[in-house]
This record gives C-alpha cells, structure tokens and sequence, in this order.
C-alpha cells in the first residue's frame, strides 16, 4: 500500500543530518535538536494552553498529525536467529559476533498525516497516480515553507544537502529525494467501515482451474492410450492448457497484489476542516446539554433553535475550532514567534 490511503497522505521523509559541527563545540545533530525543541506544541493538554503561540504547522489547514524527531541509529535487535544444527553445519561460529547495520549519519524524521489535496478545498479523492502523488507532496511542501518558511530553514539547516534551497519549490524538490514510501498508513476516521477491495474468488479459481483440469484429463487419456481427441495430440493438448494454467495463475497473482494495493476511499468526514468542526460542535453542544437540562420544553426548542443558529453545524468554515488547540474555549494562539 502507497502512501495514499482514505483521502490522505501518510508521509515519511528521512532528511541526513551533516557530521560533525558548525565550530566543533556543538554537532549539527544537536542544532537539530535543539531547534525542534524551540517548537511551540500544539495546545492539546491544560500546560500547554498557557503558551502564547501555536504550533507552526498548525498555520495550514492540511495537517492532521505531524512529527519530526532525529534518528541516531537503527536498533539492534540481537543476532539473527538460526537453527543451532543448521549453524553448526554451516561452520558458524556463534560467539564471533556478526555483522551489525548501522547508519553512516543520524537522520532528520519527518512524518505527516495530511489531506491529500492540491489547494485548500478540494475534496478528498479516491484514488491517485504516482505523478498526481506528487504534485501533492509538492504543494504541500509549498504550503509548509509559506507558513512556516523561518522554521523550516532553521531545522534543515543542519541537513545534508539544504545550502542552495531558497523557495517552496527547492525544499519540495529536496524533500522528494528523501521521501520514503509509508507501507502501513494508520487511519482511525471511520465512522462505519468502508467497502474492501474484495476479490473475486470465482473467476480467479475458475480462470486458473478449468485449464488446469484440461490438462490433467489430456495427461489421463494420455496415459490411457488415446492419443486424439477431437482431432488434437493429448499431448500437445495438455501442453498448451499447462501453459495457460500457468499464465493464468501468474496474471490471477498480479491481479490480487494490485487489488490488495487499491487506496480505501476516503469517508463522509475525513478531511480536516470537517474533522475541526465536528471537534468544535461536540464541545458546544455539551455545553449546551449542561446549561438546558431542567428546561422546559418551549424553552429547550427555542435554546436549541438559537443553538442552530450561532453554531452552524452544517457550514464547517465557521464557527469552527482552531487548528493546534485541544478546546475551542481555550485562548486561541497566535499563529507566529
């Protein structure tokens, strides 16, 4: 599965970070640090409502999720297991420690849940090319150096690579040449579950067994003495439906993979914009809930009526909750340092 999965782009990118330092006193891996640890969070727990300002990727309306850590090294994960008589066969000298992998240089991980679209607004799509993929990893990349430009360069700075970007469209050139493929997106939107990619079974065991049984009878009869039928060689018979056996099993494989490959289509209210309002008037209404709940019945009809009318819950433009707050009553952020 690619990185498009229900109207999203699961995105992972792993950006080298330089050896060494600047002076010497500090290593660029620790200016990377030190930079994400300038960051201001999002305002997701009551300590960090108190700060003033907002995440930075909070400034676009595409992200879902986004993180960024560094990378020092993989893990070890012991020696590769090994059948002991196996090993001893082989020669292998289990106390000479084996080859360990290791990264030549620490690496800067960015990974991001964003709506998979081109400009804001656009709904989200079905499905995707590898081309229309990246035009959408490009304007995204676009977006984040338009709103948080003064971050970016201060985080990459310290990357391989990073010296001649100047402009949305270098750091979206940069970015694709360290984008990696996300092979197991993870997506908690749905309401119901939505229609698998299901094979059918019939026609792919029909297409690969009515050769194959053509064959095997071409083999007994064969076998049997006949050697015609029909006016066709058994042999040549069985042959050429072995062939086609196999061709239809082979063609009957890539078929399953590229269904299995399929993106799930995206749900009623997958996209951000949506998702912020859907936050935003669950809150209002349990305020609404704890403020009418010994009303008379007039009284709630017209409350709720009013409700309708401040809150609008059908309009997700607004009123609505701010992107990088927990609470829409919490103070909102300002959007720059």
């Amino acid at each position: 599965m690619a990185d498009l999965d229900t109207g999203h782009l699961f995105l992972t990118y792993l950006i080298p970070i330089r050896r060494g330092g600047p002076h010497g006193d500090v290593s660029y891996k620790q200016k990377v640090r030190i930079e994400l640890a300038r960051l201001p969070p999002a305002h997701q727990t009551p300590a960090t409502q108190k700060s003033e300002y907002a995440a930075p990727f909070a400034r676009n309306s595409r992200n879902h999720f986004a993180r960024m850590f560094v990378l020092d090294d993989v893990v070890y994960n012991g020696r590769s297991a090994q059948d002991a008589l196996v090993a001893t066969v082989k020669g292998v000298n289990t106390i000479v420690p084996g080859k360990v992998d290791r990264l030549r240089s620490a690496y800067l991980v960015f990974t991001a849940d964003i709506d998979a679209i081109a400009k804001d607004g656009d709904p989200l799509p079905s499905n995707l090319g590898p081309e229309e993929q990246r035009k959408v990893r490009l304007a995204y990349a676009q977006t984040l150096w338009d709103t948080m430009g003064e971050e970016i360069e201060a985080i990459f700075d310290s990357c391989h690579g990073f010296d001649d970007i100047k402009d949305g469209a270098a750091f979206g050139a940069y970015l694709e040449r360290c984008h990696v493929e996300t092979t197991m997106p993870y997506h908690d939107y749905y309401l119901s579950l939505p229609a698998f990619n299901t094979l059918p079974l019939k026609g792919l065991i029909a297409a690969v067994g009515i050769p194959a049984v053509v064959a095997l009878a071409a083999l007994v009869l064969r076998i049997f003495g006949v050697i015609h039928v029909l006016g066709m060689n058994t042999l040549g018979l069985a042959l050429v439906a072995l062939a086609l056996t196999v061709l239809a099993f082979l063609i009957s494989v890539r078929f399953a993979l590229a269904n299995g490959a399929k993106p799930l289509p995206p749900a009623r209210h997958d996209d951000l914009p949506t998702v912020l309002k859907a936050l935003y008037t669950q809150q209002a209404f349990a305020d609404f809930i704890a403020a009418n709940q010994h009303a008379r019945p007039e009284a709630l009809h017209a409350a709720f009526g009013d409700f309708l009318k401040r809150h609008a819950p059908d309009d997700v433009s607004g009123p609505t909750q701010q992107p990088g707050v927990i609470s829409d009553s919490a103070p909102q952020p300002r959007a720059g340092l």
